[in-house]
């Protein structure tokens, strides 16, 4: 019997589960909040002090494992007290990672394994200070992921690392809404694939000098916990990677692939998995940190749909009955192999933070057996009420001590005055901020305000701007909506890109999307607009393709530019875009010319296709269907006049946006949708213009704050749909779009 820890409570024995039967829901709670509770205790007896002990909490690995599942616990029980010890922890090590001391300890996953501590309490506050330390360690890891040409070392270079850094990354992308975290983790994640994924056993390798290593009965060393690390890795990263990402279903396919494998390897006495996968005597008896892993990963892929239930579920069951088992009298999980990189024994007095942590992710996954699938990806916990704000001296009440008054009363002049004096941000930025509406719009939360332009400035105007600083994006907005696309540096940075049109709100009537980019945050709410707008490769806010076969043919993005007029009363540019296939029956290219005047949310867009082969072509116009959740905003479509809308689901922060399509009714041939765009079909002949328009709104802007407002304005309009004359500029464009694949700019 293990030996009670100092600190640690001791408690009514472990609830035996049945391996025959669903898990009691209340019962797996109460042994999860038992063990979150004896561990904080055991570490609270040891204190919060050097960041390599490994029986204290620090910021490594270790600890983070236990806190990472700590923090999933305390979104459904707070009885252990964790939410409270969470919080204290990260702001003992001021919300820093290790491994400041060289380039290689930056590049450590292990070193970004806390990252997810911080973004769980990043989530609740939505104070921006608690992930600046990490944000600066993953935009410094990011540039190394997929550094080209594929260096012989790896940044990833074993297996635990798929637990501690790319759930991390996965994360970041949801929280920060900026995709280059997930693409940056994507080419990290399947390089270490290729180097130590066994194609034969469906597993992986701890790291490369395993290959070919074999136990004292022959078998390859295939390490439990190592396997366990990128099974739970692979869930992590699942729960908040979208739907529609490129590789997501390689991620699946993996995970599936181990789960198979690791099915028969699962011991018949007690459920549970050898340290050594292949070769149960070398060493002998069940290993509970692997085992955990595997039961979160099994009963997490049952809960979210990736894993058959009627076939997964018995064996879910027998294993944390076996993991249940293995908890000891002092509340903690025994058998838990110590800190290493391969199978060695473990006795029930061997305890980990590691084992504490996948004991409880394991535990949260196995209490929604009984529940009905949860969707993928997973929504992040609700924020929490603002609280008042911290200071570094804090409000004290007024001393019972007359000798103590004194100085109590400068002490709280001090606190009066930073309130009164300092500079803060979010105060300023909301004083400066466009009036509420009417009907009282909250604005988002301010991290780092934009100064506004000078008072001669701020006149409502048009403008159109090139971005090389932004891969490339051309800007325009006008006095009440702002869209940008895409150019050829970030389809050579983020492949695959497209021709969509991304749509940021604004309340504000001067131009700000320039400096907002430049702040390097261009998805945060800095005081006048914001981008929460996702268009990816979709068609965003209402941009074609060809429809051929019931699927839409798209361009990659902008080829070459010129800008026409900037501003004040409209901007107005053309683009070429470089010629595209249609299937393999034909190409196609195209000349668009974008014109938004001041005081409208619609840009007139005149596109001029071509094509290598006669004949007409239908023309999909679409619009993004979840441009900013994973549900689908409500569609709207008139299409005897030709109006199509979609109003998003709101936001709680940063509202909703609404997005429009006109177009000439007499050319239209259906109203479809894809997989993820609804899709406005019209026939055109190539070489002469098709008219339409686009245009969009924000709910928090000064003129739109709801679906049936933007509706009647986008019903009001009276759209100009005739073509306009080829004049010769134009259509020598348009016919010298067939060689414009270079990427050149130029300017007019």
């Amino acid at each position: 019997m293990a030996a009670p820890l100092a600190g640690a409570p001791q408690s009514a024995a472990t609830p035996r589960f049945d391996p025959a039967r669903l898990p009691d829901r209340a019962q797996v709670l109460a042994l999860l909040d038992r063990t979150a509770a004896a561990q904080i205790a055991a570490l609270k007896a040891q204190g919060l002090d050097l960041p390599t002990a490994h029986r204290q909490v620090t910021t490594n690995w270790i600890s983070a494992t236990f806190l990472i599942g700590l923090g999933r616990l305390t979104r459904v029980s707070d009885a252990s007290g964790g939410r409270r010890y969470l919080r204290d922890v990260a702001e003992h090590y001021n919300f820093g990672l290790l491994g400041a001391w060289s380039a290689h300890n930056m590049l450590d996953a292990d070193n970004l394994a806390i990252g997810e501590v911080y973004q769980e309490l990043y989530a609740r506050s939505g104070e921006a200070g608690e992930i600046a330390p990490l944000r600066a360690r993953l935009d410094y890891t990011g540039q190394y992921l997929g550094v080209e040409p594929a260096p012989k070392q790896l940044v990833w270079w074993w297996a635990d690392a798929m637990f501690m850094a790319p759930p991390v990354f996965a994360r970041a992308a949801a929280q920060l809404h900026d995709h280059s975290y997930l693409t940056a983790m994507d080419a990290g994640w399947w390089r270490t694939y290729d180097r130590l994924w066994s194609k034969e056993h469906r597993l992986y390798y701890r790291d490369e000098r395993f290959v070919g290593r074999r136990t004292a009965g022959g078998k390859p060393v295939f390490w439990a916990r190592g396997n366990g690390w990128v099974v739970a890795g692979l869930a992590r990263v699942l729960d908040t990677m979208p739907a529609k990402f490129p590789s997501r279903q390689r991620y699946v396919e993996t995970f599936t692939a181990m789960m198979a494998a690791l099915a028969p390897l699962q011991r018949a006495e007690d459920g549970l998995w050898t340290a050594s996968l292949l070769d149960p005597e070398d060493p002998p008896g069940p290993e509970t940190t692997g085992s955990a892993f595997f039961t979160y990963a099994m009963a997490w892929g049952i809960n979210h749909g990736v894993l058959d239930r009627a076939t997964w579920l018995p064996r879910v069951q027998r294993a944390w009955a076996g993991l249940a088992g293995k908890v000891q009298p002092n509340g903690l999980l025994g058998f838990a192999q110590r800190a290493g990189d391969q199978p060695v024994p473990s006795t029930a007095s061997d305890h980990a933070l590691y084992g504490s942590g996948a004991f409880l992710l394991a535990g949260l996954e196995v209490m929604d057996l009984g529940r009905p699938v949860i969707t993928l990806p997973v929504a992040e916990p609700q924020r929490d009420p603002a609280g008042p704000a911290r200071l570094p001296i804090a409000l004290a009440p007024r001393p019972a001590d007359p000798a103590r008054i004194a100085d109590w009363e400068r002490a709280m002049a001090e606190r009066q005055a930073m309130i009164d004096l300092a500079y803060d941000p979010a105060t300023v930025a909301q004083a400066g901020a466009a009036p509420a509406g009417p009907d009282g719009v909250a604005m988002p939360k301010i991290t780092l305000p934009l100064t506004p332009p000078p008072p001669d400035q701020r006149a409502a105007r048009a403008s159109v701007a090139y971005a090389p600083y932004r891969f490339d994006d051309l800007l325009w907005e006008n006095d009440r909506t702002a869209h940008r696309i895409y150019g050829p540096a970030l389809q050579r940075e983020e492949p695959p890109s497209s021709s969509a049109i991304d749509a940021w709100g604004k309340h504000v009537p001067w131009p700000f999307m320039e400096r907002q980019l430049k702040t390097g945050k261009q998805h945060d709410y800095h005081g006048e607009g914001i981008d929460f707008y996702n268009a990816g490769t979709t068609r965003g806010a209402g941009g074609l393709g060809i429809w051929y076969d019931d699927k839409l043919w798209v361009s990659r993005n902008w080829a070459t530019y010129r800008i026409l007029k900037n501003g004040p009363d409209a901007a107005d540019f053309e683009v070429d875009y470089a010629p595209w296939p249609v299937d393999v029956v034909r190409k196609v290219w195209e000349t668009r010319r974008f014109t938004l005047p001041v005081g409208t949310n619609f840009t007139r867009m005149v596109s001029t296709l071509h094509s290598d082969k006669t004949g007409p072509l239908v023309v999909g116009i679409g619009i993004q269907k979840k441009p900013t959740t994973t549900t689908a905003g409500t569609f709207t479509a008139d299409r005897a006049r030709g109006r199509f809308s979609l109003w998003t689901p709101t936001d709680a922060d940063k509202g909703a946006m609404g997005v429009a399509v006109m177009v000439d009714p007499g050319q239209i041939a259906d109203v479809v949708e894809d997989a993820d765009n609804y899709i406005v079909l019209v026939r055109v002949t190539p070489g002469r213009p098709l008219v339409y328009y686009m245009g969009a709104t924000w709910s928090k802007s000064r003129d739109f704050h709801d679906r049936a407002t933007w509706d009647a304005y986008v019903m009001a309009q009276k759209p100009d749909f005739t073509p306009p004359r080829l004049h010769e500029k134009g259509a020598g464009i348009a016919a010298g779009a067939r060689g414009c694949a270079g990427g050149t700019r130029v300017r007019t």
